[in-house]
């Protein structure tokens, strides 16, 4: 385990198999598909980066590395994944044994170029996009939020902003005399030639007759984009006038209907004026949602109260009458927004949905943040909102226009990334004809990312047979290379290369290598987003039975037993915890989504598919620490038998984190023994966990939601749905100061009874 967290600290990447089955039967019989999470641009305190252009094979685009083999004495090099030979330019003469260039050396696998030529100053562009169909309290709380954050824009960033209820109002800033707007109808798209037009973006001079208008390049003057969209400095006035002015929807709302909301035409005007304005700029379109879209492409309910919001239960039955009209509008926005190089961040913040389920498609492929709240003055919200401008070590690092690509062995093809990208289409010979996630290409554009962002690539073993054994022994090395090309927040485009190699096995001894190259968490972390996608694409799929399934011949397969006795079945800790994982998995909210609303289980999702492995386990497992008199704060086993009566309880399950006490210790509270000066002891132990709450809130993005509560309250509930439920209603036996959970689902012991049951067979 420590050797793969070396290996991630060294180049961002986690495998699930760290040796790698050699043949196409050997990888379909290991169940969980070879995959590696990669951070792209992960900072790394002492990365290496280069001022000079990268040296690249002539065939196949690779990059200089240092796996590839040298000849000195001829200057040649043979690249490791088409073995082509090529000669070092002139600018590489000395190179020599002695006198290697950094991007040789072993320990730089990962390695990053900049060009001086290319540092251009990056200006951040920022539209926001704003509901104004929600109640006078919620505008409140989210004018101050926005006031706050207008404050913490760099200077030479561009503002503008979009307001909408029933109409879509495009507020010109840059026009001081008076505020003035421009006013489009909800109920219908605008195409972007009528919105520059209706703009007046060609009065002085005339509209191109061809292709697309893109900028300053097609006579769109810096004075007209600039009426629109102004630099923070300038117009910090101007937006705080105009969101103190601003007001609720004014249209009445009928007794039996919902507020009216054209929340599509609103993306789309945006969508459009960037596109026109700040074509592969890295732009942000930032939407303050407050209720579901009721009018114009992209509705997702109608206005009557009497059509209820869809569930989980109709998606399945196919009796949404929304849902697929507006996926296709939003799919369409994507493909724009893609092409034009802009990131759609969502700030959903509802009791009810508001439609994440049909924006995910755009929030994804461009790598937008999504954050889900159930109100604007809601602290999940306003710190969120605060860390995304933040500078410096604490912030985001947020990136923009990245490519990323893909070089790997010729026994090796793609099936394809999850994650938050779209596919750049790119056929290549590496493409494996079976797709998951954005297939069928060794290209993606990633619009916007940051230092977290985190993809996970499925890989196909495409080889038949085993080679004869010298030439297993010459060559049993997979080579892979993963080329992110991207503007660094400086404004400097980059170029980071990491560059890894993983020994194959294959055959009848191949099972221990195999079994010592498993890394159980990434295979966790896989595993999630696989079934996270199945469920989203596969009709009629079954997540429990597939996973069930894949759980029983992985531990068939790598499992140390005799045939037909349970009793004897043990597991190498390589695969120990994987069970374990399976288990939570199953009961998670990624698989499980009775009781959550398809919005909820959409932004569950999507924070899956962009986060690292540590983040994906503790989605997966929560962490459970137990604090009491008797001990320093420890880990507790994520289990019912571990609540007491004098203990408190931190769960950390990502999305939420809860500080449970138990019920001596709520009495004690209640009593106010912590505010006495003899019971310092009591007061301190109360505020450790609430340290360490504040500690992981702090560091985690979107902010976690905080739930303090106690043993046999209402909100015990966001501790008691994670723990195994080893004491249920079914079970005998009740620990005094324990607790039960009310529960047909199965304990973790009787599901590994089952699973040994079945393994052994």
């Amino acid at each position: 385990m420590a050797e793969f967290m070396e290996l991630e600290a060294q180049d961002g990447v986690r495998m699930t198999w760290n040796v790698v089955p050699g043949t196409k039967e050997e990888a379909g019989n290991c169940v969980v598909p070879v995959s590696a999470i990669y951070t792209p641009i992960k900072p790394f305190p002492n990365m290496l980066v280069l001022t000079y252009a990268p040296l690249r094979c002539r065939n196949c685009s690779s990059v200089l590395n240092p796996f590839c083999v040298m000849d000195f004495a001829a200057k040649i090099w043979i690249c490791p994944f088409c073995f082509h030979r090529s000669h070092f330019p002139a600018h590489y003469a000395s190179v020599s044994e002695e006198n290697l260039p950094a991007e040789l050396f072993p320990q730089y696998t990962t390695i990053e170029y900049k060009s001086p030529r290319e540092a251009a100053c990056l200006q951040s562009v920022f539209m926001f996009v704003i509901d104004t169909s929600i109640i006078e309290e919620e505008m409140a709380f989210l004018k101050s939020a926005l006031s706050q954050a207008i404050g913490l824009f760099p200077d030479n960033s561009l503002v503008g902003l979009i307001t909408f209820g029933t109409l879509v109002h495009l507020h010109e800033i840059g026009f001081s005399t008076a505020p003035k707007t421009y006013v489009f109808k909800g109920s219908k798209d605008v195409p972007k030639g009528q919105l520059l037009e209706q703009m007046g973006f060609f009065l002085n001079k005339s509209k191109p007759l061809t292709g697309v208008i893109a900028g300053a390049r097609d006579g769109l003057s810096s004075d007209s984009i600039a009426r629109f969209l102004l630099p923070a400095s300038e117009c910090e006035f101007a937006i705080n006038s105009v969101l103190e002015e601003l007001q609720k929807d004014p249209w009445p709302i009928p007794a039996d209907q919902r507020a009216s909301r054209s929340t599509g035409t609103a993306l789309s005007v945006a969508a459009s004026l960037l596109g026109a304005c700040f074509p592969g700029s890295g732009a942000r379109i930032m939407a303050f949602l407050g209720g579901p879209s009721t009018e114009g492409p992209g509705a997702i309910v109608s206005k009557n109260l009497s059509e209820p919001i869809h569930s989980h239960k109709d998606l399945d039955k196919d009796s949404a009458p929304h849902y697929h009209k507006a996926i296709k509008f939003y799919e369409t926005l994507a493909k724009q927004l893609v092409h034009q190089g802009h990131v759609l961040d969502l700030f959903a913040c509802a009791v009810d949905q508001v439609g994440v389920a049909e924006l995910k498609v755009v929030v994804e492929r461009t790598g937008g943040f999504v954050v889900l709240a159930e109100s604007f003055g809601h602290s999940v919200f306003k710190d969120t909102l605060r860390r995304v401008f933040q500078s410096g070590d604490k912030g985001l690092g947020l990136s923009s226009n990245g490519i990323f690509e893909v070089n790997c062995s010729k026994d090796l093809k793609i099936q394809g990334v999850l994650g938050p990208c779209a596919s750049l289409e790119k056929r290549s010979p590496m493409c494996s004809d079976t797709i998951i996630g954005q297939g069928n290409t060794s290209a993606w554009k990633m619009c916007g990312l940051d230092q977290a962002t985190t993809l996970c690539l499925v890989f196909d073993i495409v080889r038949k047979d085993i080679p004869d054994a010298t030439v297993q022994s010459s060559s049993s090395q997979f080579y892979f290379q993963f080329l992110t090309f991207y503007q660094h927040s400086s404004g400097e485009m980059r170029l980071r290369v990491t560059t890894l190699s993983r020994r194959w096995v294959a055959g009848p001894g191949s099972i221990q290598d195999l079994i010592s190259g498993f890394d159980q968490d990434a295979a966790a972390a896989a595993m999630a987003r696989l079934v996270s996608f199945k469920m989203e694409i596969e009709a009629e799929f079954d997540p429990i039975r597939w996973l069930d399934k894949a759980l029983i011949h992985i531990c068939s397969r790598f499992g140390d037993y005799q045939k037909d006795t349970p009793s004897s079945f043990s597991l190498s800790p390589r695969f120990s915890i994987f069970p374990q994982f399976m288990f939570h998995l199953r009961r998670s909210q990624f698989v499980q989504v009775f009781n959550n609303s398809p919005d909820e289980t959409a932004y569950f999702r999507m924070i899956l598919n962009r986060e690292n492995v540590a983040n994906s386990v503790v989605m997966i497992q929560p962490s459970l620490i137990s604090y009491s008199f008797q001990s320093v704060p420890e880990p507790a086993l994520l289990d019912v038998t571990a609540i007491a009566a004098d203990r408190i309880l931190l769960l950390d399950s990502y999305f939420t984190v809860v500080i449970f006490h138990g019920s001596t210790i709520a009495q004690w509270r209640k009593a106010g023994y912590h505010d006495q000066p003899e019971h310092q002891a009591f007061a301190q132990l109360l505020q450790a966990p609430r340290d360490d709450a504040d500690a992981i809130i702090k560091e985690r993005f979107p902010v976690p939601r905080l739930v303090i509560c106690d043993q046999y309250g209402s909100q015990a509930r966001f501790l008691l749905a994670k723990l195994n439920p080893s004491a249920s209603c079914n079970s005998d036996g009740h620990r005094p100061g324990g607790d039960i959970i009310f529960t047909d689902d199965v304990s973790f012991e009787v599901f590994l009874d089952h699973l040994q049951r079945l393994a052994v067979q």
